[in-house]
Parts: C-alpha cells; sequence; structure tokens
C-alpha cells in the first residue's frame, strides 16, 4: 500500500481517502461513492473530471481520444485511470445525485460456471454460481469485473439477471470477439464447472425513479444483457410505466431472448419490443436501429432513455434522442467496448472482450 490523501468531489462536497495505488475511480466504488463511469479502462471519457486544486497525479495508459493531450494541460483527467500523489479537489462533470451516495459495497467473490449456451453465432449466456454463502447485492444494469485466468486482467460484464438472491446465481450475455482475451477463452477453454474470480459491483446504467416518464431503451448485441435486467426488474416490482426496446441486429439469427421478451409485453402491458434487422428482409422493421427510432418516434419529450450497446450506435443514438426531445440529463448510456492499446492514439474506443 502506498500513501493515503484526501479527494474532495466538487459540487457535491464528497470526500474520499485514497491510497496512492488505487484509482480515484476504484477508491471512490470501494467507499460507497458511485461516480459516472464506463469502460474503466480510460478510453470512453464517462469518468472525465477537471482538477480544480492539486497536481501531482499520475495517470496509467489511456486513450488520447478520451482525453486529448490540451485537455490534459488544461487540467482535465480520468478518474479511472487517476492516481492521487496529494490531496485533490475535483470538479465532477458528469454525475447523478441521486445515485452517488447509494453505492453498494465492493466484493471479491469466486463463482463456478453453470451454464455456457450459444444463443446467435458470437453471443454467449454465460451462468455462474457464487461459492459460498451470502449473495452478491447489486442493482440491475450494474456489471462485475470477471478475472481473466492465467493472466493479470479482467473484463467487465453487465449482469442479465435482477438479483443473486436466489441461488446465487449470476447471468451473462458475452459477445465472442476473434482474438478477445476474455471471450475466446470462453468459447475455446472455460467448461461447466471451472471457477472464475469476479469483483463488484460496478456502474450507474440503473432504472431512475420517474414515475410517469416514458422509457426508450435502445440496444445492440451484448447490451441486451443489462437493459434485459432492467426490464426483468421492471416486471418483477410492477413497474408498469408506458417502455420501448429498439433492439438492433444484422440478421434473424443475431436475434435472441425473444421468447422472454414477448411474455415481458404480456407482464408489463405498456412495454413494446421492436427488434430491426439490417441486413434482413422480414416482416418486422428494417434498417439501422437508429433509423428505426428516428422513423417510430417523432417526439419523446419528457422520456427517460437508456442506450446499451457498441460505440458506435451508442454514439449515433445520443445526439439523436436529444433532437427528438430527451433531456441530455435523462439519456443514460452504457458504451460495450473493446480492449485495445489504451495508450494508442488510433484507438477510439476501448473494454469489454
Amino acid at each position: 500500500m502506498g500513501g493515503k490523501h484526501i479527494v474532495r468531489f466538487e459540487p457535491v462536497g464528497i470526500e474520499i481517502e485514497v491510497d496512492e495505488d488505487q484509482t480515484i475511480l476504484r477508491a471512490a466504488a470501494e467507499q460507497g461513492v458511485m461516480l459516472m463511469h464506463g469502460c474503466k479502462e480510460g478510453q470512453c471519457a464517462s469518468c472525465k473530471s477537471f482538477v480544480l486544486d492539486g497536481e501531482d497525479i499520475d495517470l496509467d495508459r489511456y486513450s488520447t481520444f478520451a482525453l486529448p493531450e490540451y485537455e490534459l494541460d488544461e487540467g482535465y483527467t480520468l478518474l479511472c485511470r487517476a492516481h492521487a500523489f496529494e490531496d485533490l479537489t475535483i470538479e465532477l462533470l458528469n454525475y447523478d445525485e441521486e445515485m452517488i451516495r447509494s453505492g453498494l459495497p465492493i466484493q471479491e467473490r469466486t463463482a463456478e460456471v453453470v451454464a455456457i449456451t450459444p444463443v446467435t453465432h458470437d453471443l454467449r449466456h454465460l451462468v455462474l454460481k457464487l461459492a459460498g454463502p451470502g449473495e452478491l447485492k447489486f442493482f440491475p444494469g450494474q456489471y462485475v469485473d470477471l478475472r481473466v485466468p492465467g493472466w493479470d486482467a479482467s473484463r467487465s460484464f453487465s449482469m442479465a439477471n435482477t438479483s443473486s438472491r436466489d441461488g446465487g446465481q449470476l447471468e451473462f450475455v458475452i459477445k465472442v470477439y476473434p482474438g478477445g482475451l476474455f471471450s475466446e477463452f470462453l468459447d475455446t477453454e472455460l467448461r461447466v464447472g471451472h471457477q472464475l474470480e469476479l469483483s463488484g459491483p460496478f456502474g450507474v446504467f440503473t432504472l431512475r425513479d420517474n414515475p410517469g416518464a416514458r422509457l426508450v431503451f435502445v440496444g445492440g448485441g451484448a447490451g441486451l444483457a443489462p437493459i434485459l435486467s432492467l426490464l426483468r426488474s421492471m416486471a418483477d416490482r410492477s413497474i408498469d410505466r408506458p417502455a420501448t426496446f429498439y433492439y438492433g441486429a444484422r440478421t434473424r439469427g443475431d436475434l435472441c431472448f425473444t421468447d422472454e421478451l414477448r411474455e415481458l409485453e404480456e407482464r408489463l402491458p405498456q412495454f413494446r419490443f421492436v427488434p430491426a434487422l439490417s441486413e434482413d428482409e422480414w416482416e418486422g422493421e428494417s434498417g439501422l436501429i437508429t433509423d428505426v427510432v428516428r422513423r417510430l418516434e417523432p417526439d419523446l419529450t419528457g422520456a427517460d432513455a437508456y442506450v446499451c450497446g457498441p460505440p458506435p450506435m451508442v454514439e449515433a443514438a445520443i445526439p439523436l434522442l436529444e433532437r427528438l426531445g430527451v433531456a441530455t440529463k435523462h439519456i443514460y448510456y452504457d458504451k460495450f467496448t473493446t480492449t485495445g492499446d489504451a495508450g494508442d492514439s488510433k484507438v477510439l474506443e476501448a473494454g469489454n472482450l
């Protein structure tokens, strides 16, 4: 352990103690302070903040697309990569007062693989069962870090279920990428009965309490997982807000969990599931999912929007939703980025292989 320093966050007036060996984001999470973040790899810029006081900060490797050199010179930093070597005062640029003090304790757990099921050609439904007593408490929409056996590395994956209370299980929908450190291991080596180490929960992609406001979910690929968790939670809690889930895929073979989503339409009378295919002709909606949203939603004023999937989809959806009337502060998103070389300025987005 290194020296310890005090980091104060403005304008919320929260102080935490940070060890030099920890990133500021990790220290905050361990102390129940849920700061906005995404990839935790210095590649998505969700945790970008401004240093008001203090200069002695070291940064782990990051993408200069997330933090260009001129912003670093101006005093900006990435909390997921920043190590404090003196007391600091930091201005949060992106925060949610409802969530910031509602953090759950970070746990380190071991879990056994219960099932690995292909649900499309490149998506796997992974089910783990926690070893030992006690549940892993998390909010629907959050994620954990799974350690890659044999490597000093972990990858982040969102839970698709709502709780580990019954049976200690955690469900994930994971996209397999060629050469992916975890996903290739998942597809070629991981077997039922193997054990994995995990830590969490993390993330702020959670359902906000805003009765009466319509909900719009936009997802693609493995971005299905946290949205499915939110929808399952709504059904369990009888939250019958008007809601539509727009899910983009390329072909019919890229759709999964459709039977359950249709069942959720029965359990939630005001919920609609709208899948769209960009490369197949069929009886449903066609085109990029953002084009479908633009065509079917002329006015989303007053709605809450949740967007999750690959970076290009998320980056296209956010300005579209703003143009359709969703307030920026009511657009909640999670980019499912892929891990690249965070020190390479050519890397646009890099995290969830």
